[in-house]
């Protein structure tokens, strides 16, 4: 696994030279020239504890929750502070955790992030299902928070009890979400889960439809080492003929993909807090992504917490890219939307994507995972299957590695990747 990971990566950076995170950071981040900026913010609290989720998460008490949003706080003025002019922004998350266990701290946050940014296209945050209230729709609201994503998992008793969760009730879901009018309305299923059909993930899809999603995320499940979940993953020739089939039906029915897990049914209702170009993030694990670098905060809560006392950036490890990894890294992710346009990689980077990358393209043309028109490259249901199959070779080699390795230390002296 590592190998194939590490032999992708020699090739499209031209260099035997791997990732290397050290134990450094800027406590001043030059954002202020960094286009399609976007924001994040991680509350890593949860009631109980999945084992499927490999996210920095621990359990929540009001205690501990309060003192790190005082510690958010911090953070966010301690890198927006050195900046006299607002920084226009496309949107900011919330993720976790489950972040809405915050959500009486929310609209102070957000109002914190006003006073350094202007945020244009929106804000987002990931509810668990038993978030689904009157109350916490309406704080949500209030507190200027556009669109939610809810972690349904799956809808069937038979998935939700081997992810060790309870079913959602879609009567109650469908019956509270019909008095919101939330821009984006997602909904998060898990699919390639043993046995599971393609019968199985449409009936999970469809419900979510009924209970008023606009925007679908399908997730593959993942065997992170550390997560114990005990769960074996599908097979790879069943795992695209499910996803094949899923994207098919998701195209008959008229919805937009936006990447390779996501459909949106109707305009403007995506939601994706990964692909774009450059972000700043908030909190514990929360990563930060700028032109020349890649930084990580610590996954410690205490040790966050004690770093922002301290007057400086929770950040555990800092990747200083070449201009060939930050390329890479900038096509990785760019792609995931399942298009990459020349364009907008010659905006970035200021050299043509065909002279850096024209024997790349041209191969993936020969083995139908691309097309091309008027300078835009698409993947086909070959390509998305392809690109999802390298991304968990990817995941399992390098953002396993990395993970495991945080949840232990909250400073490594180094990282290699």
């Amino acid at each position: 696994m590592n190998i194939l990971a590490n032999i992708t990566r020699m090739w499209l950076t031209r260099s035997i030279k791997p990732f290397v995170f050290k134990n450094e950071y800027d406590n001043f981040l030059e954002y202020m020239d960094h286009d399609k900026l976007g924001l994040y913010v991680h509350i890593p609290f949860c009631r109980s504890i999945c084992s499927f989720c490999p996210y920095c998460k621990e359990l929540y008490s009001e205690e501990k929750c309060e003192k790190y949003i005082y510690a958010l706080l911090k953070e966010i003025d301690i890198a927006g502070g050195r900046y006299k002019s607002k920084k226009t922004v496309t949107s900011l998350y919330f993720g976790g955790g489950t972040p809405a266990l915050a959500v009486k701290y929310l609209r102070v946050v957000i109002e914190k992030l006003n006073e350094y940014f202007e945020i244009t296209q929106g804000i987002g945050i990931e509810l668990h299902p038993d978030d689904v209230t009157d109350e916490t729709l309406t704080m949500l609201k209030n507190s200027g928070i556009t669109k939610i994503s809810i972690g349904i998992q799956s809808f069937s008793k038979k998935y939700i009890k081997l992810l060790g969760r309870k079913a959602p009730d879609a009567e109650k879901l469908q019956k509270t979400l019909s008095g919101y009018d939330f821009e984006t309305i997602s909904a998060d299923l898990i699919f390639a889960l043993p046995s599971q059909t393609y019968v199985d993930l449409k009936e999970d899809v469809e419900t979510a439809f009924k209970i008023g999603a606009n925007h679908i995320a399908i997730y593959p499940f993942i065997d992170f080492t550390f997560a114990n979940s005990g769960i074996k993953p599908m097979k790879k020739t069943e795992k695209r003929r499910l996803l094949d089939m899923i994207t098919v039906y998701f195209n008959n029915k008229g919805c937009k993909r936006e990447s390779i897990w996501t459909f949106s049914y109707k305009p403007n209702s995506g939601y994706s807090s990964m692909t774009r170009e450059n972000f700043l993030g908030f909190g514990c694990s929360a990563t930060t992504l700028l032109d020349s670098q890649f930084k990580i905060n610590t996954f410690n809560v205490n040790e966050y917490k004690k770093r922002i006392e301290a007057g400086k950036l929770p950040t555990s490890l800092t990747l200083r890219f070449t201009r060939r990894q930050r390329m890479i890294y900038y096509l990785f992710w760019t792609a995931y939307s399942t298009k990459v346009k020349s364009k907008d990689f010659e905006d970035f980077f200021g050299t043509p994507l065909k002279k850096e990358f024209g024997f790349e393209l041209w191969l993936m043309k020969k083995c139908g995972f691309i097309t091309e028109r008027n300078g835009i490259y698409e993947m086909t249901l070959k390509g998305a299957f392809y690109y999802h199959h390298y991304e968990n070779y990817y995941t399992l080699a390098y953002i396993d590695k990395m993970w495991g390795i945080m949840r232990k230390c909250s400073f490594p002296d180094k990282m290699i990747l």
